[in-house]
């Protein structure tokens, strides 16, 4: 899949950057960077795009994208402000063999899985305690000791893998901007109909070139990923307006025949979105 490359701002004596990023929106180019992302979603929420995965974020939310992986966050508009704290960093920021010191053998594992975009889904509470203290601090030896201590939570945390599949490439400016301009079209766009043509054009390419294209670098072809996106904002909108009805979320989300959406929504998530409402309300029903 291809992503614009993107620098992360920073001065030639830092190693480990923070950043905060807070406004209607944050970034939401398809896009990828040398540094490790590490970001906890303090406010919004959104559609999350990772390698190959489409799925969503929300608050309280902990994000770890490694070197080099393609991502875009997507926030709704209709949320509240977007706020994210995030730590960059590479293997080599501290040094080159930094890593590799017997005293951090246990996170190999984690830095596997990290190549795949991860959520983290235990210790969360701790973690987050320690991202925003990393942000108050003023000296650069305390933020460090600090980083440390989400070091040490690394090695215990329990992470969901996002991403199936992720390139493991750089790419050219050119090679990014095609695909980032097709991605910005679908999820800006999605909810109205969106042709082969219009998609291809904007790739600057023939439809059939388009469509092999797209295959080869996404594992799927243009429509399932246009449905995937539709889908999972129909989940956002079920999710929070309770009182939304399935052939709303349906037509809102791009849909123009409901039992084909039905069909999609079951192929897609595994269960009916009647039944995916219903356990909203029941949440034992999940277990």
């Amino acid at each position: 899949m291809k992503a614009l490359p993107f620098k992360i701002p920073k001065t030639t004596a830092t190693t480990l950057i923070i950043q905060e990023d807070r406004g209607d929106f944050f970034y939401d180019k398809l896009h990828q960077h040398e540094e490790i992302q590490i970001s906890l979603i303090v406010s919004g929420e959104g559609s999350l795009i990772v390698g190959d995965s489409i799925t969503n974020y929300k608050a309280d939310d902990i994000l770890i994208f490694g070197s080099h992986v393609p991502h875009v966050l997507k926030s709704n508009y209709s949320s509240s402000e977007s706020y994210m704290i995030s730590m960059f960093f590479t293997e080599q920021s501290f040094g080159e063999e930094f890593f590799d010191l017997s005293e951090f053998e246990d996170l190999t594992n984690f830095f596997r899985n990290i190549s795949y975009g991860v959520k983290v889904i235990s210790q969360k509470d701790e973690l987050k305690e320690q991202i925003l203290a990393i942000k108050e601090e003023e000296h650069k030896l305390d933020r460090f000791i600090t980083f440390l201590k989400i070091l040490k939570l690394f090695c215990q945390i329990d992470v969901k893998t996002i991403s199936e599949s992720v390139p493991k490439k750089n790419y050219t400016d050119n090679e990014g901007k095609r695909m980032a301009n097709v991605f910005q079209l679908v999820i800006n766009d999605f909810h109205r109909d969106i042709t082969l043509n219009e998609a291809s054009s904007i790739a600057n390419m023939t439809p059939n070139a388009f469509c092999r294209y797209f295959k080869q670098r996404t594992n799927k072809t243009f429509f399932q990923f246009l449905t995937e996106v539709r889908i999972e904002n129909s989940c956002q909108m079920i999710s929070k307006e309770l009182d939304i009805s399935i052939s709303e979320a349906s037509f809102s989300s791009g849909f123009r025949n409901l039992s084909n959406f039905n069909r999609k929504f079951k192929m897609i998530k595994g269960i009916t979105p009647s039944e995916f409402k219903k356990r909203l309300h029941n949440p034992h029903l999940l277990q």
